[in-house]
């Protein structure tokens, strides 16, 4: 395991954020969930394509709170721009499982 400095981890602005709308992603190369989640005022509505079909489907995905990383460059993933990383777990069958707060919290909430 590589250490960082908690320097190094301030640097990643990693916030909370409500899916607004989810779609099937066929396009990617890998089954996955396109995603556009609020992360209020601040930041706005960003887009993130996320492979979480062993337990996640587009329609119960929508309301729900997850966790993101906001700073990292946007990456193209086939004809989609992924603007955003959410967030989460391994299970396991190695199956994500998305990370979010167990309570409801403001769209931008900040990770402390």
């Amino acid at each position: 395991m590589d250490l960082v400095s908690f320097d190094h981890f301030l640097d990643l602005d990693i916030r909370a954020g409500t899916v607004i709308k989810a779609e099937p992603f066929p396009e990617a190369r890998k089954p996955a969930i396109k995603l556009w989640v609020d992360f209020g005022e601040e930041i706005g509505v960003k887009k993130s394509s996320a492979q979480i079909t062993d337990h996640y489907t587009p329609d119960g995905l929508v309301g729900r709170q997850v966790m993101a990383v906001v700073n990292f460059a946007p990456r193209q993933i086939g004809p989609f721009m992924s603007q955003v990383l959410v967030l989460g777990f391994a299970d396991a069958k190695g199956a994500i499982i998305l990370s979010g707060p167990d309570h409801t919290v403001p769209n931008g909430a900040r990770m402390c």
